[in-house]
């Protein structure tokens, strides 16, 4: 069975598609076998970065290893059971699918509260919460006071993953390996970062997550975007010295991916 990984908050901005296709495109450049899938039906981010990727690739004649891309199966409404809903339908049958012929399937949630992205976050293996480093996005994971000292109770987005874990734990399923990603880290010490740091400490022994480095805010992402690639990439496209920039953003997505700590996943590159 494929281990499910979500990426999900209920904030857009937080960087949840570029961590997305950075952490599928590592695992399939490690030789793993991956499929996405894009929760966000209006935006699909996730989607237009592979599409991008795939233009890319057919216009240069390049062979990168690329994640498989995956929709939603439309679903008639003669094929629904009474009472079934079809989205809860059409996400299961694309699991389903996916799982008999990969290791891996990463699910991009939108930045909203959706009866797909809830279904999702229960399905879970390991789930990835990107958050930008302050405290208006980590007020999605819970409430502190005044001084940004003392947290005063769990938020919205944690309640929704205390739920989904809820749900697993009723059908016999493994707990959800939770792990907070902390992106657009700043360079230099500053006291809200410091604060930040104590926070997300003290959350993550009361909600029970553990939380990661991510990417500091590069300009090289935005740039890859358009081409569909990703830091990984820079060399196979004809990149031969690497920016001091670029080297950092190498070994944030390194340490990214051994903190996730996946099965059978050695970050070997």
């Amino acid at each position: 069975m494929a281990h499910i990984i979500v990426v999900g908050n209920e904030k857009g901005g937080a960087g949840k598609s570029t961590v997305s296709m950075h952490v599928a495109t590592a695992l399939a450049r490690m030789g793993h076998k991956i499929g996405t899938l894009d929760l966000d039906l209006r935006q699909k981010t996730l989607g237009r970065y592979i599409a991008n990727r795939q233009t890319y690739l057919a216009r240069t004649g390049l062979d990168l290893p690329t994640p498989e891309y995956h929709e939603l199966p439309d679903i008639a409404a003669d094929q629904l059971a009474p009472g079934q809903n079809k989205q809860d339908v059409a996400l299961g049958r694309v699991i389903e699918t996916m799982h008999d012929v990969c290791d891996f399937i990463l699910v991009d949630c939108p930045g909203s509260h959706t009866r797909l992205s809830q279904l999702a976050h229960a399905m879970s293996d390991t789930l990835i919460t990107p958050l930008n480093d302050s405290f208006v996005d980590f007020d999605l994971l819970a409430h502190v006071d005044g001084e940004g000292e003392e947290i005063i109770g769990p938020s919205v987005y944690s309640e929704m993953v205390w739920n989904a874990r809820q749900m697993r734990s009723e059908a016999g399923m493994s707990p959800i390996d939770w792990v907070v990603v902390r992106n657009r880290l700043g360079t230099t010490a500053m006291i809200n970062k410091e604060k930040m740091q104590r926070a997300i400490k003290k959350l993550a022994k009361r909600i029970g997550f553990r939380p990661a480095p991510g990417f500091s805010e590069r300009v090289v992402f935005r740039e890859l975007f358009p081409r569909g690639l990703t830091l990984l990439d820079l060399r196979d496209i004809g990149v031969t010295s690497l920016s001091m920039s670029n080297l950092a953003a190498r070994q944030e997505l390194r340490e990214l991916i051994k903190a996730l700590d996946l099965p059978g996943v050695k970050p070997d590159f």
